[in-house]
């Protein structure tokens, strides 16, 4: 099998086994394990933060953010087909009691406008409106196909929503993917924002962890959220060594998108109706979804389902024979594609 179903299917390296082997270690909980910390030092400067905090999954790393930022009752805003929105089981709601209002993609795929920010941040609302206090970002935006916000989007976001009295907060599980693909540091995609959770399994090779960055006093009360949610670990550091390791994989995530490139020009020429990826993830819309995933899974291909598209991500566990293979083995289109205007 082809596995192009995402980039968290990966398998530790050797150099990332053997540093998990070694990790010097310590009780986190108690009072703190040296490789973990070491780790979320090294977020922090990436990211351009004060502090950071590892956790088990992004998802974790965003509802902790939520739950320091928002209020029960509180809105909060996001672009449509957010992670935080379609991917979190609802969490942003029913664990930190905010009410979600997703943003129509008024300037690209996966993309806000500033006026679209302000408009919906309702600034001279009557007082028996909902509040709305908190902007969430996503750079990739992943069900957008890895569409990329660039740097003077996000900038002109940040300060819409400051201007508007909102806090920020950026879903950053593939901000390296859209650092990388910009040629530009990771901390240039985090101006102006409050908060930012970065993934360390998607793409990089970790096997599992994100972490959430922020300012000192936001990484304190992290801390104790993740504590109430069941995310504290004792000897971390087995977990961090891999984090460590992951991070030296940032720039071979080029390798991914030009990979991704070839999948869809590949797709293209087979007569197949595909997005131009940005990133690492290709869209592809067939005429018929599901019959469509099970031929290719017949043919050794393995993907899956977004809307109704089927979503290819490539990785750092395939080699550029893998991606002709795969193409081989795809074939020409059958029946007309049914990409929606």
């Amino acid at each position: 099998m082809i596995d192009l179903r995402s980039d968290t299917v990966t398998r530790p390296s050797k150099r990332m086994r053997e540093a998990m082997a070694a990790a010097e270690v310590g009780d986190d909980v108690l009072d703190g394990d040296p490789t973990m910390a070491a780790l979320q030092d090294r977020v922090a400067e990436l990211v351009g933060t004060e502090a950071a905090l590892w956790t088990p999954s992004g998802s974790m790393g965003n509802i902790i953010a939520m739950m320091a930022h928002l209020k029960r009752g509180d809105a909060f805003l996001a672009p449509a087909g957010a992670h935080v929105l379609d991917a979190e089981l609802g969490t942003p709601a029913w664990l930190a009691g905010g009410m979600p209002r997703p943003l129509p993609h008024d300037a690209g795929p996966g993309r806000i406008s500033p006026d679209a920010v302000v408009r919906a941040a309702g600034k001279d609302a009557p007082y028996y409106a909902l509040r709305t206090t908190l902007l969430c970002l996503e750079n990739t935006h992943m069900s957008a196909g890895g569409t990329v916000t660039e740097v003077d989007q996000h900038a002109a976001l940040a300060a819409a929503a400051r201007d508007a009295g909102l806090t920020v907060h950026l879903d950053g599980a593939r901000l390296w993917h859209a650092a990388v693909a910009l040629g530009l540091p990771p901390a240039a995609l985090t101006v102006g924002v409050d908060t930012v959770q970065v993934c360390l399994s998607k793409g990089l090779g970790a096997p599992v962890g994100s972490v959430v960055a922020g300012s000192a006093e936001f990484i304190a009360e992290a801390r104790r959220l993740r504590k109430m949610l069941g995310g504290g670990v004792r000897q971390g550091g087995v977990l961090a060594a891999a984090g460590l390791v992951a991070l030296d994989n940032i720039e071979r995530l080029a390798e991914d998108h030009v990979r991704a490139a070839r999948l869809a020009s590949g797709l293209a020429e087979r007569g197949w109706q595909v997005n131009e990826p940005a990133t690492n993830i290709v869209l592809m819309w067939p005429a018929d979804l599901s019959s469509t995933l099970r031929r290719f899974e017949q043919a050794g291909v393995l993907a899956v389902p977004m809307g109704n598209a089927v979503r290819f991500v490539t990785h750092g566990d395939l080699t550029d024979a893998d991606i002709e293979t795969a193409l081989a083995r795809i074939g020409p289109v059958e029946a007309p594609s049914t990409r929606p205007a």
